[in-house]
């Protein structure tokens, strides 16, 4: 199977060779696009800025080219002196000519693959689609539609967007860039006429001179609702649509490949949220804000609703005396408010005249915004399984006489999207640091038992303490007692929460995320906290998840071990149970890495998983993993569907959530064709993962043992430079754009958590951004080359043929070394060298840069030897192209990047250099596509 679509980062790399002659062809339309956008790139800037401007763009363009490829010193002093020669407007102006290449170039990059996805399905004889290709492969291993229908009543796939600040691009630029892709997609489907295709060169023109006059950076910061709002705009885009139009297609699969089933497929697909949820570290987010976010899902959702119901009314013009209804459709009917003379004998439309009415009344109850009006008043829905029972209504006298082909048009779409959304759109997920919980509790227990220091009990008397409350009937808060500002907001936050499993259901808010969690005491803390409001009753049961994150590598280390002890524990257990026996635990990519180096964080999660499988099959309860990813390798990122396929056995067991961040989200999820199909690789690589090798055979000892001790030497290569090498944290902070990357109006949340420059307190997101804006991705690489030159010391005797046989057999080394072809691919040690001149420090840079450099010739060779491969990326072709298609835009931004790092820090007062600065982050941003 070949799989992923957008971004080409996380294609597959696993099609058959047999398709390279079809690459090939794709490829050269691909260049088309890529000249047809750059040359009217090009006549604009020629237009707009002079013919001086553009001839100066092509002279840096070349030069780059020349010392991108041979490192040539001669083209480096050519280029500085070029860039030197250059005032400030002509530096910003040349910077944003480069940086719409990147973008557009991309655009071009997506609609080729479109074009190639839409080829592969075209040649299946499958059907169309990854998860019609896994349905013939289940099939083909024996597995019934019976069994299918039973594994997804139970499924859940989930991805979850978070408002990560690593999207750069403002709405607006977006906006415009989604135009000149439709423009493009047309062109490629329809046979344009002459003045058809003259006109449409004409709006691509139109578009990328409005681009060009359109700001490329925010003005001001993006507030935590203006974060919502852009994320909702996907559910435009993609979700609202292309949610059940997939389960809808799903049903139909098992329906063609067995008999008729007697109830529908179950949605097994849900979208979740941490946009207005997320307040670690954001003290933006608040009980007020998270209100607000909730009103704001609900009133998108119900927007779609209500247009859905006016069409589905236009549509459904069945006339009583032309085709018979059912008994319950006629008194639906007479139920409607509505009262217009020319619907009198048409029951259909009667009867959804009446939802609506009803619809419109439930969205003035819930205090949510809608444009639409109703022809009557209607009796507010109670719940959203009475808004599922009059659809039923419609669906059942449709199918029952004998119009099931009606049934199955707007209307089948319409009940499918009120079962994945109901009245909340996404479920919301509330996370907070385990210091802030600890910190409330510690202020409520000393309140009420004055004399007690929470703060100052070990671990065994805290767990004893909680499990105490937990059964208690008594409020902790007292009405008399002034609490602090903290521990208000927190109970205001948890109250909240209640209010809307009240307001809009359980599936508002099903769960409570306990970051940097360490111990039992940190989810009894939030356990107990729960029961202050009432979502935890002293009887056992929990009206919400407790889900642990487990972030940095000791954490790992211990999860296992601190979940064996919470099963095991009673009172906590009997929450568990309530909850259908059913215990999310989340694992921290971002922060493992940044904590242990690559190698090490990927290693631990594995084993963590490994672990965490046999405790809760040894306790009896289902594990369902959530899994933080970032969208860059050094954040766990690459193709969802390797990641989810290289897990361990068991540990996806038909249930998995993910996160989808910062520009992932929109690479992803803002081309609904591209969105869907990404959709249907989490689904398929789930059923595939579940049960075709759901128990796996456990890699050999041999394998295991291998990789403790390759992570062991790469965790302290990479510990040794980045927290034991004195003058590190200088080197950091001197030779990247961390400090201007503040600067940039990309997110609510700070970079920091607390005010130092230390590494530890620094966010995943910042640490991984400003090694990618300098071109040495070292998050995603460093410390592997030393550590397989030295495991192939100590054992001569397996050497680089062991190694390739981990490559070749194991699933989860050639997933890690196939990040690490990608990320190392995109990296320049020559572009990395010119940002090393940035330290002051003379003997410092060398120090820290020598080993840089001598660690990535390392890391490259032992890679391209372990796989196989003469270059980088020489596996993935697809990918290869389009890295080497973006260089020559790409270069010149970071060359750029640096000179005006050179005058900002000069403390030239000129703002425009800080804003060059910024275009050249938000162009490189675009170049790499996957930087956060």
């Amino acid at each position: 199977m070949s799989l992923q679509t957008v971004p080409p980062d996380a294609i597959d790399n696993r099609s058959n060779r047999s398709e390279d002659a079809q690459a090939l062809e794709a490829d050269a339309r691909l260049r088309d696009d890529i000249r047809l956008l750059g040359r009217i790139l090009g006549d604009t800037v020629r237009d707009q800025e002079g013919a001086e401007l553009f001839d100066l763009v092509e002279r840096i363009r070349q030069t780059s080219i020349r010392f991108h490829r041979d490192e040539d010193r001669l083209a480096r002093r050519e280029l500085e002196q070029i860039l030197d020669s250059m005032s400030t407007s002509e530096t910003v102006r040349i910077v944003r000519a480069f940086s719409y290449f990147s973008h557009l170039a991309n655009i071009a990059e997506d609609q080729n693959n479109i074009r190639q996805m839409r080829a592969r399905s075209a040649a299946q004889s499958t059907g169309s689609g990854v998860l019609a290709e896994t349905l013939a492969h289940a099939r083909d291993a024996g597995i019934s539609s019976d069994v299918l229908r039973n594994f997804f009543k139970t499924a859940l796939v989930s991805p979850v967007l978070t408002a990560h600040p690593t999207e750069v691009r403002r709405k607006s630029t977006m906006d415009r860039e989604m135009e000149v892709a439709s423009l493009l997609d047309r062109r490629e489907r329809v046979a344009l006429t002459e003045d058809e295709a003259a006109a449409s060169d004409e709006q691509l023109r139109r578009e990328v001179l409005t681009l060009w006059q359109t700001n490329l950076l925010r003005r001001t910061k993006l507030t935590v609702l203006d974060e919502v709002a852009n994320g909702l705009s996907f559910y435009d885009y993609t979700f609202l649509r292309e949610v059940p139009r997939l389960v809808n297609v799903l049903e139909d699969r098992l329906e063609e490949a067995g008999e008729a089933a007697a109830s529908e497929l179950a949605s097994f697909l849900r979208m979740g949220s941490w946009i207005g949820g997320d307040r670690d570290g954001n003290p933006f987010v608040t009980a007020d804000v998270m209100r607000g976010t909730l009103r704001l899902q609900s009133s998108r959702v119900m927007q779609f609703y209500l247009n859905e119901l006016h069409v589905l009314g236009s549509e459904l013009s069945i006339a009583a005396h032309l085709a018979d209804v059912s008994e319950e459709l006629r008194t639906l009917a007479e139920r409607s408010p509505d009262t217009s003379p020319h619907r009198s004998g048409e029951p259909y439309r009667l009867a959804v005249s009446g939802i609506y009415a009803r619809l419109t009344a439930t969205a003035e109850k819930l205090e949510v915004e809608i444009t639409r009006r109703p022809v009557g008043k209607g009796r507010p829905y109670e719940t959203v399984k009475e808004l599922q029972a009059d659809l039923d209504v419609l669906h059942r006298s449709l199918i029952s006489n004998n119009a099931r082909v009606i049934a199955r048009g707007r209307l089948r779409l319409l009940r499918r999207a009120v079962d994945c959304f109901g009245f909340h759109l996404a479920r919301l997920d509330i996370r907070q640091n385990s210091a802030v919980h600890e910190r409330t509790i510690a202020e409520l227990m000393d309140a009420a038992n004055p004399g007690m220091s929470y703060l100052a009990l070990g671990e065994d008397a805290r767990i004893s303490l909680l499990t105490n409350e937990l059964r208690s009937t008594r409020s902790l808060v007292s009405p008399f007692v002034k609490y602090s500002d903290e521990t208000m907001g927190e109970l205001n936050v948890f109250h909240s929460a209640a209010e809307a499993h009240a307001k809009f259901g359980s599936d508002a808010i099903p769960q409570c995320i306990i970051s940097m969690c360490k111990g039992m005491s940190d989810m009894l803390e939030v356990a107990v906290l729960l029961k202050e409001v009432g979502l935890v009753h002293p009887s056992g049961r929990s009206a919400i998840n407790i889900v642990p994150l487990f972030e940095t590598i000791e954490d790992l280390q211990a999860s296992s071990a601190i979940m064996d002890r919470m099963l095991s524990l009673h009172d906590y257990r009997r929450l568990v149970d309530s909850r259908g026996s059913v215990q999310e635990v989340m694992l921290g990519y971002s922060d493992s890495n940044k904590d242990g180096g690559f190698v090490t964080s990927g290693w631990e999660l594995y084993k963590a998983e490994i672990g965490l499988v046999d405790v809760f099959e040894r306790h009896g309860v289902r594990l369902r993993l959530f899994h933080g990813r970032g969208g860059s390798v050094g954040r766990g990122g690459g193709p969802s569907y390797d990641a989810i396929i290289a897990q361990p056995g068991g540990a996806v067991n038909g249930q998995i959530r993910i996160t989808e961040q910062g520009e992932i989200i929109s690479s992803k999820y803002s081309n609904a064709e591209v969105g869907r199909n990404n959709l249907e690789i989490l689904a398929a690589a789930t059923l595939e993962a579940s049960l075709l090798h759901p128990r796996q055979s456990a890699p050999r000892r041999e394998y295991l043992t291998a990789m403790d001790e390759l992570s062991n030497l790469a965790f302290k290569a990479y510990r040794g430079l980045v927290y034991e090498t004195d003058g590190f944290v200088d080197y950091f902070w001197a030779s990247t754009v961390i400090n201007e990357i503040a600067t940039l109006n990309i997110g609510s949340r700070p970079a920091s958590r607390k005010k130092t420059r230390a590494i530890e307190d620094l966010r995943a997101i910042p640490w991984v951004f400003s090694w990618a804006q300098c071109r040495l991705m070292l998050p995603g690489w460093y410390g592997f080359g030393s550590a397989v030159e030295q495991w192939i010391a100590e054992h001569p005797d397996k050497g680089m043929p062991f190694l390739k046989e981990l490559y070749r057999e194991w699933p989860f080394f050639r997933m890690l070394l196939s990040n690490m072809d990608m990320v190392l691919a995109k990296s320049s040690i020559a572009i990395a060298s010119r940002y090393a001149e940035l330290v002051p420090d003379e003997g410092l840079r060398e120090k820290i840069f020598g080993r840089i450099r001598r660690e990535w010739h390392s890391c490259i060779e032992t890679l391209l030897d372990i796989m196989g491969q003469d270059r980088l990326l020489q596996g993935n072709p697809l990918l290869e192209r389009s890295v080497r298609h973006r260089f020559p835009y790409l270069d010149p931004l970071n060359h750029v990047q640096v000179e005006l790092l050179k005058e900002h820090r000069a403390q030239n007062p000129d703002e425009q250099v800080l804003r060059g600065i910024q275009l050249t982050i938000n162009g490189i941003s675009a170049g790499l596509r996957n930087t956060g």
